[in-house]
């Protein structure tokens, strides 16, 4: 698994770390019972801090995308609980939504970008 860390981007390094490896679940790339990169392991490939990768290791494990094993390390393992996911999702949204909206995005158009999206994540599987 390659993640590539913009060190100019005003987005924080664990999010990065973060939001690869769940775009990496959701395009195939990555399955549940894959193993991720030990936290010494990434973070010398990519330069950064052993802290960093750590943070975003118990943020994907908080989310459940991953669990810690002590003898495994980080291993993709994707929660079910699809209400909950339904819930987060919509908070996420609201404020995308709401954005677009003060920029007049239409709602044909809105709908269009999320069928675009989504076919992108759903040819994968």
């Amino acid at each position: 698994m390659m993640i590539e860390i913009d060190f100019n981007s005003d987005e924080a390094i664990y999010m990065q770390i973060t939001n690869q490896i769940i775009m990496g679940i959701a395009t195939s790339r990555l399955h549940e019972g894959d193993a991720l990169p030990s936290v010494r392991q990434l973070a010398s490939i990519a330069g950064i801090n052993m802290h960093t990768v750590n943070k975003a290791y118990a943020l994907l494990r908080q989310e459940g995308f991953v669990t810690i094993d002590r003898r495994k390390g980080a291993v993709i393992s994707i929660d079910a609980d699809k209400v909950r996911a339904l819930d987060e999702m919509k908070q996420n949204l609201t404020v995308a939504m709401a954005w677009g909206c003060c920029k007049n995005v239409t709602r044909e158009e809105i709908h269009q970008l999320v069928d675009e999206i989504f076919d992108e994540y759903d040819a994968d599987r």
